[in-house]
């Protein structure tokens, strides 16, 4: 037996029970992990609350960093001992897990096992939208919200790193130091920040948003970009965009739109690798700080999403079984 936190219906955090559960068995292609820790992202709470439909009960988590404890029939890249991390596992709020051993993603020797887990979903996330949803390059004028959080500030230093300047948004003096100590050139607060974003480039614009927030900074987002810019909007934390007319990007100077998400920029093993790689790589190196803003018991999985939700956190927020 283990324990694992399961949901048993659609609701608030008071939903979320630990329990104990059976101990899984890696079936084919799977291995079956010790989880050191796991990620807690907004998508899980947007599973928990009904916001994406799920069959309940169930066990949240798709983010966690562990040690291979048994291996699937067929599986030759990975024996037990090895430390793997996932930003595509499931049933992660557990004691154990079932990875699938492609969807494993090996962790260097200088990485520890907190940091590995805090970095797949937000790390490869940070990974795919500057180099592959939008290209930056050095000049480059970005605008990027929610800068003291866990993708924010990985995107900060990914960013500076390939000479963008970067404009970014928070909620609070102490978020502005954070944003600020991680290579941030200006750090707005969310009300008016399109004039602001205006004034800073000269009335022109940023050539790419990257909006992490939805609703309440989409409209400003738009609004911030230059001609023929691009807006990535990569999540909902303040709820979903509502349908958007298509006559908008035409008239904010024929805008680009898209709305990435993972899996599309995880295609295959090379891929996977290429990113996690450089992810890893930089983290384990100390050009890349990851910063851990809480680790919570996985028993005390409903405070740590009550925590996530009220924008009470920042960095990354993780649950030890």
């Amino acid at each position: 037996m283990t324990h694992a936190i399961v949901a048993g219906q659609a609701g608030g955090p008071e939903v979320l029970s630990y329990v104990p559960v059976e101990r899984p068995v890696p079936g084919p292609g799977q291995l079956l992990v010790k989880v050191a820790a796991a990620g807690v992202n907004f998508i899980d709470t947007y599973k928990r609350s009904g916001v994406y439909k799920v069959p309940y009960p169930f066990i949240p988590g798709s983010e966690a960093a562990g040690t291979v404890e048994e291996v699937g029939e067929g599986v030759t890249a990975f024996v037990t001992g090895d430390r793997i991390a996932t930003a595509e596992g499931q049933d992660c709020y557990a004691g154990y897990a079932l990875v699938e051993a492609d969807k494993a993603l090996p962790v260097p020797d200088g990485l520890d096992d907190f940091t590995a887990a805090a970095l797949p979903l937000q790390g490869l996330t940070a990974h795919y939208l500057i180099n592959s949803t939008f290209k930056v390059e050095a000049g480059h004028n970005v605008l990027l919200h929610a800068g003291a959080g866990g993708v924010g500030l990985l995107l900060i230093q990914l960013l500076k790193a390939k000479g963008a300047r970067v404009i970014t948004t928070v909620s609070t003096d102490e978020k502005e130091a954070l944003a600020l100590d991680a290579g941030a050139d200006h750090v707005l607060r969310y009300d008016g920040f399109a004039d602001r974003v205006r004034d800073l480039t000269d009335g022109r614009g940023v050539d790419v948003a990257y909006d992490g927030v939805g609703k309440d900074t989409f409209d400003g987002s738009l609004s911030s970009l230059r001609v023929r810019g691009t807006l990535a909007l990569f999540g909902a934390a303040s709820g979903p965009v509502p349908p958007v007319d298509p006559q908008r990007l035409n008239a904010g100077g024929s805008l680009f739109l898209t709305r990435p998400t993972m899996g599309h920029y995880l295609q295959d093993a090379a891929e996977r690798l290429w990113r996690s790689d450089e992810i890893f790589a930089a983290a384990a190196n100390g050009s890349l700080k990851v910063r851990i803003g809480a680790r919570y018991p996985l028993s005390q999985a409903a405070q740590a999403h009550r925590d996530l939700e009220g924008r009470k956190t920042t960095g990354k927020v993780l649950l030890v079984p």
